[in-house]
């Protein structure tokens, strides 16, 4: 974890450094610190004896400032040029607003030390809950979910029930896309953005989304047209599509795993003199502002963001406010929400046909 400093350079011990000490959860260390009753006097005595040994110090104006509440939430999200990630914070922002909060936005740009210090760092103060998108993170790391302060995880990167969650449908999704592409009469259907080795995320949820679409419809596995992509950008979706295609594999339709990339294919197929969607059919994923905009228009998964937006703001500001979300909830338990997912048919795709049933 990157090393918080004080004024004068020297390191300032955090509350996860005693709690590790300790061998306690961060929020027993907290319970300790602000006099909560229900602690057992022997974790107490833990808790203070790593404290004196370690030489923590409370930072008092912090600790007023969130019993206070500062009407302020954050959002971090691993990159704001990203039309998904955009269209988020706009709709987490608009949403706020509604509840009289504010956002603070952090983007973790990809970094693994980002995403922990948006969790751990000393910008906690500032906040009263946190809104959290990994990418970099992963299922081993769901002990760094242990915070003290209220926490919704959103997206696909780990699934714990130690904090409340709001997903989408992404195996639902690529499913929806590929079955689509299949009724439309494609018989060799391309998935392009694959993260190979991926158990858990975006990218393997929907990969298995496309496989389960297959295997429903009786359509044969070809390996040659599952495209890897490590990152989902428009350049991603040129190069990769411009080798398959080069390779002399031409497929007749392509689940893209996110807009972006689909754009970025049908860059390349229109370059090979290709038509969309008369040579090869095209599905994009997330229904991005601009996938409207392309040409031919794109048929793409609408994940649900707002909806997304609005239960992930609730959620957080019912955790603030110390109301439980939801009257069948025990007391320690947490939400888990998955939104739904739905086709939005656009230019770039044929109309079904009565050639494949699926």
């Amino acid at each position: 974890m990157p090393k918080q400093n004080g004024a004068n350079g020297e390191h300032m011990v955090t509350m996860r450094e005693v709690a590790k000490a300790a061998g306690v959860s961060i929020k027993t260390v907290s319970n300790v610190v602000n006099d909560y009753e229900f602690v057992s006097q022997a974790t107490r005595d833990k808790v203070n004896k790593a404290i004196d040994e370690l030489g923590y110090t409370l930072n008092v104006s912090a600790r007023n400032l969130r019993r206070g509440q500062t009407g302020i939430i954050g959002l971090a999200i691993p990159d704001l040029q990203m039309p998904y990630f955009a269209q988020l914070s706009s709709l987490v922002i608009e949403e706020a607003k509604k509840l009289g909060l504010r956002v603070i936005v952090e983007p973790t740009q990809y970094s693994r030390e980002g995403e922990i210090e948006v969790l751990h760092g000393s910008q906690q103060t500032m906040i009263d809950g946190l809104i959290y998108s990994p990418l970099e993170l992963d299922q081993d790391d769901v002990d760094q979910l242990d915070v003290d302060y209220p926490l919704v995880l959103v997206g696909e990167r780990i699934f714990t029930d130690k904090v409340d969650h709001i997903a989408t449908e992404n195996v639902e999704g690529a499913k929806r896309a590929t079955s689509y592409l299949l009724q439309t009469g494609c018989k060799c259907v391309a998935v392009v953005g694959v993260h190979p080795g991926e158990k858990v995320g975006s990218a393997a949820l929907r990969y298995q989304g496309y496989l389960e679409a297959l295997e429903e419809a009786g359509v044969e596995f070809d390996e040659r047209l599952v495209i890897e992509s490590g990152m989902w950008h428009r350049s991603d979706g040129v190069r990769v599509m411009n080798a398959l295609l080069d390779s002399g594999v031409v497929p007749d339709g392509v689940v893209a795993l996110n807009d972006m990339l689909a754009s970025g294919v049908m860059h390349a197929i229109q370059m090979h003199n290709l038509r969309i969607p008369e040579d090869i059919s095209v599905i994009g994923f997330d229904n991005s502002d601009d996938s409207q905009y392309l040409s031919p228009a794109l048929t793409s998964i609408a994940p649900g963001l707002e909806a997304v937006a609005r239960l992930s703001v609730k959620l957080l500001k019912d955790r603030i406010d110390g109301v439980s979300p939801s009257q069948d909830l025990k007391p320690d338990q947490k939400v888990f929400r998955k939104v739904s997912s739905s086709l939005v048919v656009r230019q770039s795709t044929k109309l079904p046909t009565n050639s494949l049933v699926v």
